[in-house]
């Protein structure tokens, strides 16, 4: 699969995962992908347990994609998850095999307040 394609199929991706569309989101997964929450000490083995735990969760979500980088079978994606209004910064490492992921962990951190001691050297971009 080349560059290209993989990122057509992580747009797919992150398109189903904001329209909470779980089969196509799920498409991208190998049948014995792992999902780790190092954050939570957590790891989800296999497509249909890492759909469930999706489709189980019951808050709203929005996904708004920062930026997706990568090459070959490394891709990372940075982007705001929002959950019932409460947004959060991820990170999403994907690593592929033949085609589909076979391992991502997601980083989570909420967002916090500027410092005041830096304000004259900083351009402000966004906030939470």
């Amino acid at each position: 699969m080349d560059d290209r394609a993989v990122r057509t199929a992580l747009q797919r991706h992150w398109e189903a995962s904001d329209a909470s569309d779980f089969e196509r989101e799920h498409e991208i997964y190998a049948t014995d992908a792992v999902l780790d929450y190092p954050q939570s000490g957590e790891r989800i083995r296999g497509r249909r347990s890492i759909q469930e735990s999706r489709t189980v969760q019951p808050n709203k979500k929005r996904f708004t994609i920062h930026r997706m980088i990568g090459g070959g079978d490394l891709w990372i994606t940075e982007y705001l998850l929002t959950y019932d209004d409460k947004p959060s910064y991820v990170v999403s490492i994907m690593e592929f095999r033949d085609g589909l992921v076979a391992h991502e962990t997601q980083y989570f951190a909420e967002g916090f307040a500027s410092s005041p001691s830096r304000a004259h050297l900083v351009e402000r971009v966004g906030t939470m």
